[in-house]
This record gives C-alpha cells, sequence and structure tokens, in this order.
C-alpha cells in the first residue's frame, strides 16, 4: 500500500478521490454525460464526495441496444484472441492506475486501507482478469463424442461451447471493483457483451473502468456499457427486458429472488451471489490461540461481507473462556477512520444501512440474547468522522439458535456466539439456516476437521484457517445463498451455452 494513502486521512482521500472522478456513462463506445447526476456520499464522513451520472431509462435502453448489436453484429463471440487482448489490456490498464483506485475505494466504499492490500484491490486485480483470459486458450470450447446414434458410426456428433449473448451485471456495494472484475473477466472471455450496473453508493471505481475501456483498450463500440444510475426502476429494466439473456447479480437474497422472478417470462439465465449466515465450528479440541483472529473476521470491513463468519459454534467445554476471549479482543479492535493503516473496522455503507444494523441488535436484546460487548454506535470517533455510520464491534451471546440475530444476514460487525455439545449437534447448527455461503472449522485434528467440513451445506469452507478464496476457485452458495459459482473454470462455464451438432459422416 502506497504511503500516500497511509499519511492522509478520509477527509483528504475524499478531496483527491473526487478530483479524479469519472462522472460519465460509457454507452456504445462514447463517454457520455446523463441528463441529471447523483450524489456519491462518504461513509466515513458523511459528506458528499462528489456526483456522477444518473442513467435515465432511455439510458438503459441505449445501452442493451449496443450490448446487443455489440454481439449480434460484431466477431467479439467468435475471436478468441481479439478478446484475450482486450482483457490483457483492461488489465495493465488498472495496474496503471491502481493507486488512485486505491484511494478511490477508501473514499466511495469506506473499506479500511488495510482490506485494500486483499480481496478490496490487489487479490482480484492479480488474477480476475488474467485467468479467464488465459482460460482462452484452455477452455474446451469443442468435443467429439463417439460414434452411435441411429445411424450408427455413420453418426458424428460434436459439442460445441458458445456465449450466452447480453448479460447485465450487477454488482454490491461492499466489494465493488472485486465483484465487477470477477463477473466482467469470465463473461468478456467466454465472448459476452455486458451492460454494468454498480451500486449507487460506489459507482466511482465503475465508471473508471469505463473510461479505460475507451482510453486504453481495443474493445468494440457496445461490448462493455457501464450504467451508474440510483432508480430502482431503470435498473429494473435488466431483469426484463428480451434482449438481455443473462443476469449476474451479487447482493441480497431478497433482491436475488425478485430478478429470478421477473426474468422468468423471458427465461433468463441466472447467477446469483447472495447473502449468508456462515458458522465457524470450534470443536473441543481447538487451539484456544486460533479462535479469536477466526472471530475478528466477522468484524473485517465492519462485516460487511456476505462470506464473514458471523456466527461462532464453540464447544461447550471451551465456550465460556472463549466468550471471554473473544469479547476482550472485540472491545478493543480499532474503530475509525478507514484511511488510516491501523483501522480494522471502518463504516458501514450508508445511515440506513447503519439503523439496519442497530435495530438487529436491539431486536436481539429484546428475544433475550445477551450483548456482551457493542451493540450500539462506535464512540471516541474524531471530530471529521462524525457524519459518518460506525457500528461497535459486537457480540451477542444468549440467543435462539432460530431467532432473528442466529437466522438473518446482519451486514455489520456482529458475532452471535452459541455452544454446542457435541460434533452432530455442530453439524446440525451450522446446516439449520436458510443460508449456505461459507464456513469454517477449527481443530487439533485435520482429518476430523475435514469430516465435519464435508457434512456442511455450503459452497465454500475454510479448515484450520485455510483460504478457498482465488480466480481458479468457484465461489458461490447452497440454498438461500445463490445459484451459480463465481470464479474457477465452473464460473467460466455459466456464460457459455452448450449447442450439440449431428452430422453424417460420409460413405467410404
Amino acid at each position: 500500500m502506497s504511503d500516500v494513502v497511509a499519511a492522509a486521512d478520509s477527509v483528504e482521500i475524499g478531496r483527491r478521490a473526487a478530483a479524479r472522478a469519472e462522472k460519465r456513462m460509457l454507452i456504445d463506445g462514447e463517454l457520455v454525460a446523463a441528463a441529471v447526476d447523483f450524489e456519491n456520499i462518504s461513509p466515513a464522513t458523511g459528506s458528499v464526495l462528489g456526483t456522477t451520472s444518473a442513467a435515465s431509462a432511455g439510458d438503459m435502453d441505449a445501452a442493451m441496444g449496443a450490448a446487443r448489436r455489440a454481439f449480434d453484429e460484431t466477431d467479439w463471440s467468435t475471436d478468441r484472441v481479439r478478446r484475450q487482448k482486450v482483457l490483457l489490456q483492461l488489465h495493465d490498464a488498472l495496474e496503471a492506475e491502481k493507486e488512485d483506485l486505491r484511494e478511490e475505494l477508501i473514499a466511495e466504499v469506506g473499506c479500511p486501507a488495510m482490506t485494500t492490500q486483499n480481496a478490496q484491490l490487489d487479490w482480484p486485480l492479480a488474477e480476475a482478469l488474467r485467468y479467464p483470459a488465459r482460460l482462452i486458450d484452455e477452455f474446451e470450447w469443442e468435443r467429439e463424442l463417439d460414434g452411435g446414434g441411429l445411424f450408427g458410426e455413420r453418426n458424428a456428433r460434436t459439442v460445441v461451447k458458445e456465449p450466452v449473448g447480453v448479460v447485465a451485471a450487477i454488482t454490491p456495494s461492499n466489494f465493488p471493483i472485486e465483484v465487477i472484475l470477477n463477473k466482467l473477466g469470465p463473461a468478456l472471455a467466454a465472448g459476452n457483451t455486458v451492460v454494468l450496473k454498480p451500486d449507487p453508493n460506489t459507482p466511482w471505481n465503475a465508471t473508471r473502468l469505463g473510461r479505460l475501456i475507451v482510453e486504453r483498450t481495443d474493445m468494440p463500440p457496445g461490448v462493455v456499457n457501464v450504467v451508474p444510475t440510483p432508480s430502482n426502476g431503470v435498473a429494473a429494466l435488466l431483469g426484463t427486458d428480451p434482449r438481455v439473456d443473462m443476469v449476474s447479480f451479487t447482493g441480497s437474497t431478497a433482491v436475488g429472488k425478485h430478478l429470478m422472478r421477473v426474468g422468468a417470462d423471458t427465461m433468463k439465465r441466472t447467477f446469483l451471489e447472495l447473502g449468508g449466515k456462515s458458522a465457524m465450528i470450534v470443536l473441543d479440541d481447538a487451539k484456544p490461540a486460533h479462535i479469536i483472529p477466526g472471530a475478528i473476521g466477522a468484524c473485517v470491513h465492519a462485516g460487511q461481507a456476505c462470506a464473514a463468519n458471523t456466527r461462532m459454534l464453540v464447544h461447550r467445554s471451551l465456550f465460556d473462556e472463549a466468550v471471554a476471549n473473544v469479547a476482550m479482543a472485540f472491545a478493543g479492535i480499532p474503530v475509525g477512520d478507514p484511511a488510516l493503516p491501523t483501522t480494522l473496522v471502518g463504516p458501514v455503507i450508508s445511515a440506513a444501512a447503519k439503523q439496519r444494523v442497530l435495530d438487529a441488535c436491539e431486536r436481539a436484546r429484546r428475544d433475550g440474547a445477551e450483548t456482551v460487548v457493542g451493540g450500539g454506535e462506535a464512540e471516541g470517533l474524531p471530530e471529521h468522522l462524525a457524519g459518518g455510520h460506525y457500528v461497535a464491534p459486537t457480540v451477542i451471546v444468549g440467543a435462539d439458535p432460530r431467532s432473528a440475530i442466529a437466522q438473518e444476514e446482519v451486514f455489520g460487525p456482529v458475532l452471535v456466539m452459541v455452544p454446542f455439545d457435541d460434533d452432530d449437534e455442530a453439524v446440525r447448527l451450522a446446516n439449520d439456516t436458510a443460508f449456505g455461503l461459507a464456513g469454517a472449522v477449527l481443530s487439533a485434528s485435520p482429518e476430523r476437521a475435514m469430516g465435519i467440513a464435508r457434512r456442511i451445506r455450503t459452497g465454500a469452507i475454510g479448515v484450520n484457517g485455510g483460504m478457498y478464496y482465488g480466480a481458479d476457485a468457484p465461489f458461490g452458495g447452497y440454498k438461500n445463498s445463490g445459484v451459480g459459482r463465481q470464479c474457477g473454470i465452473e464460473g467460466f462455464a455459466q456464460y457459455t451455452e452448450t449447442k450439440t451438432i449431428g452430422w453424417r459422416r460420409p460413405r467410404t
């Protein structure tokens, strides 16, 4: 991370980000301004950073039309060499503006500077475009089947992989550039065109990408269109318009279900990476020193991570000690300015998001749970952060495992700790939720931990601190946590259609 970022506070970072921000949309290869703008608010200070073009229904219509034409009328879908070249050009362009992008993320996302060194920026920037660019050469685009069929050995069959068509990529505010790149990379590498609708709370990283596409790549007009908008009505057009073949959405389960319903009339393919209520299981032989780092993971980026382990299931023999140690650790977690290199917990994205977290904690208390530490607004913040959206790291115990706080995604720095008596109960509690996105297991026995991990109905799980993240590692959920996978071969293949061609071999 640059010394420049480390030396500034969020006020200064915000000024610099605003001075460099791209306000315009990208439609059909042109950077264009909308008729009206909307405000981009700093989560850290509550002040206005600047403005961004607000796409109208007409702008969205133009973007979808451009994407449709680029798919139907150009060679983008068939020219793999060109696609690979453009993806690598875009990667290089982002790398060249990496430090400006880092400050932009800190300013508009409110993510702690330390998180930009991993999943917020450095990790996806390293491989999210380069990995699918490599897959263009390695992917099995065609395969031949053995003879057989109606005409015996004279029949031949070829299975062909083709792009889906126009993809609507709808992205969230919590890890915006990470999600954007991990959608764009495989979608474009597979030959699709894209309409990107970023979260209105964090538009500038997407509009920057649009500018770089125009200035630094040979991407044909219309292949990628970037249309920020605060209007749900305008965004909803992506879910119903027949020109869009697929919706790739990361966000809440409620919105994901809505997109599935409204997309049914036009039979849209959907990739949905949705919410989670992931459990970390601490077995009776786990080392106590490993519990604290696992618990603190629930607070990274103020708990705004769908895969965060926000439930900690602890064997009863370790429970009281674990609660005391975790509560002490949470009380000492630095909450404050995300621009500072020592900050672990910055703000949540908005005032409304902050209120939802506080309401969830209050409901837990009404339901009979005990707040051991936290449960309210963060205190002792400096004056320049007075308008920001900060929640104190919170530990809750005594919650009924079926209560809202133990079942519903809070999306804040809130950890619910629940005791269990044996391995079977731990598995039952972990699986007893509508979600199935991620999880973790801690045990001195790798074999025992792996056995537990295989029983958890979840799309990703870490054993003793193992990391499942990577451009080559498929990520997504079971149950209400989604449909499909991001990254890996599976994430690439979901942006393709399958065609089987049967043909007669000539007589010899």
